[in-house]
């Protein structure tokens, strides 16, 4: 168990947390959301250790080992990718490596022996002689292939290292474990094995994330933090979105109700007070009056901005149809002979594991890329806009926001383009901001105005998700279902894929296609069907061949 007592941090005259009492009990996953800003990772490494608060301290149950997911991705460069994930429980790495140290002297004391007898105990109490196989079947789990265990970790790419970390932090069975945002960076069958991982993980859990499928999957309570305080709810983030909104509801509905009773009071009070006859029930009145108190109803800190997309033309028969389409990046044949053609209602999300096909594609569609082989023909109703995974070369410019978006206006007018920058969150002065200072989350919020304000009913978006908050991403998800237009994307966020796609497109690794009519979870389903397919004529080959 972990509990925060009192916990007070300032940051000069603002106090980010006030007061705060929390308790985490095993047994538990504990979602910790709230808005941008509202302190999520600081009260993650609150409770780790790396950040000590203002008042107020953290208790741990005696005996526990906490563990949390690192965020320095080069801390462990000359490590090799085994002893990273070992590290995750500091204790039984010291003992190994003291362990080889002793065993290495060639002046071999009695001094040494003991020590060694002593530490071979503490090793297998804590089931040491199982760290490396219990290393990689974590790594096996999360895409890390076992050629690379023994790699060093400055050798392997950043999504890697990601998992590697993730791994750390798993490793050993902790008793409270903390991760913020563990899916940036996985792919979908890690995401789908880490979910398993913590479905069946039987100590504590804290999670930051903004997934809100992930959240829903694994958390069975929330902890919400608003205007400095935390409020802790039952039940996973949906729970906590009805929960909160119902209860707004009920405090408003209330309030209505009191609101007519001391209107009705006041006006009895008002005609009566004045008569004899009527004195004592107005004083009652006056009374009862005193005594009633409304709900206060907080404002949250959450700001949702208003992603709407309206084409300014209705898309024909004729969409787009892909042809042949070959691309070789680097010596790798990224895409080998794509084909496919679209129709008016479709929306498709691309998925799968090789990512670098899925953008290269959303290039070469949007006129950013030429392809090696093959074509593409877009239909002459059809306008296009895209969001792209990389977006560097956009923010080099000196432009300030509002001069920016004005250039892809048909109406060059500043009030015009302010109010599309409004409704993103961009504020008063915020227009007047340059570009290249821009935050990741406000860059992906000018480029979805951007979208919204060249009105093209042809959406091309790869990872728009990355940087924005949960609200910003729920905002986008009912601005992507209401839109009726087509929709070709790639995204991570596993709610969006479901309520948007009505067709799959999957990339293999040697960047060929698989095209599905289906839902995302439909397609996920008949995936896992195969798969099981697939292991159960493995099996029964093998036994076959003995």
């Amino acid at each position: 168990m972990i509990s925060a007592n009192n916990v007070t941090l300032r940051i000069g005259k603002k106090a980010l947390f006030e007061d705060v009492n929390i308790k985490f009990t095993e047994g538990n996953c504990y979602g910790l959301i709230g808005a941008n800003g509202a302190g999520k990772s600081t009260f993650l490494k609150i409770l780790s250790g790396q950040l000590e608060p203002t008042n107020g301290d953290i208790v741990i149950t005696p005996g526990q080992r906490l563990s949390f997911l690192q965020q320095d991705h080069f801390k462990y460069d000359d490590y090799s990718v085994l002893d990273t994930v070992i590290m995750g429980n500091k204790r039984l790495y010291d003992i190994m490596k003291e362990k080889e140290a002793i065993y290495a002297k060639e002046d071999f004391t009695d001094e040494d022996g003991i020590r060694a007898s002593e530490l071979e105990g503490e090793f297998a109490e804590m089931d040491g002689w199982n760290a490396e196989s219990d290393a990689a079947m974590l790594l096996n789990g999360l895409g890390i292939l076992p050629e690379d265990h023994y790699a060093l970790m400055k050798d392997l790419p950043g999504a890697q290292k990601v998992k590697v970390l993730l791994a750390q932090a798993l490793f050993g069975n902790p008793d409270i474990l903390l991760l913020d945002e563990p899916t940036n960076h996985l792919d979908l069958d890690a995401i789908a094995w880490l979910e398993e991982f913590l479905i069946n993980f039987e100590n504590t859990v804290i999670v930051v994330s903004h997934d809100r499928y992930f959240l829903n999957k694994v958390c069975t309570n929330t902890a919400d933090i608003d205007y400095g305080k935390i409020q802790l709810y039952a039940g996973n983030y949906d729970f906590w979105y009805e929960s909160s909104q119902l209860l707004v509801k009920q405090m408003k509905e209330a309030n209505k109700k009191k609101e007519e009773k001391i209107k009705e009071l006041q006006e009895f009070i008002s005609r009566f007070s004045a008569n004899a006859s009527k004195s004592k029930q107005a004083t009652s009145r006056k009374r009862a009056l005193e005594k009633i108190q409304l709900d206060e109803i907080k404002p949250s800190s959450r700001k949702y901005p208003y992603i709407d997309f309206r084409p300014s033309r209705e898309i024909g028969n004729e969409v787009l149809t892909v042809e042949n389409i070959s691309k070789t990046i680097d010596g790798v044949k990224v895409l080998d002979n794509v084909s496919f053609i679209l129709g008016h209602d479709d929306k498709v999300a691309f998925v799968g594991s090789n990512e670098l096909a899925k953008t290269t594609l959303f290039k070469i569609l949007a006129g950013e890329m030429e392809p090696d082989e093959g074509t593409y023909k877009w239909g002459v109703t059809t306008s296009q806009s895209y969001f792209p995974k990389d977006n560097t070369a956009i923010f080099d410019t000196d432009l300030v926001i509002t001069d920016w978006l004005t250039q892809f206006s048909e109406i060059k007018d500043a009030t015009y383009v302010r109010g599309f920058l409004g409704r993103m969150l961009f504020a008063g002065d915020d227009g007047m901001k340059k570009m290249r200072v821009l935050s990741g989350g406000e860059k992906v919020r000018v480029l979805l105005s951007r979208m919204m304000i060249m009105a093209t009913n042809v959406l091309i978006l790869d990872e728009p998700t990355d940087h924005l908050d949960m609200e910003a991403i729920t905002a986008l998800n009912n601005g992507l279902i209401k839109f009726p237009g087509v929709v070709l994307f790639a995204s991570r966020d596993h709610q969006i894929t479901q309520t948007t796609a009505n067709r799959i497109i999957e990339f293999m690794p040697n960047g060929t296609i698989i095209d599905k009519i289906t839902t995302y979870d439909e397609y996920l389903e008949n995936d896992e069907m195969a798969r099981k397919r697939q292991v159960y004529a493995m099996s029964e080959d093998d036994a076959n061949d003995n």
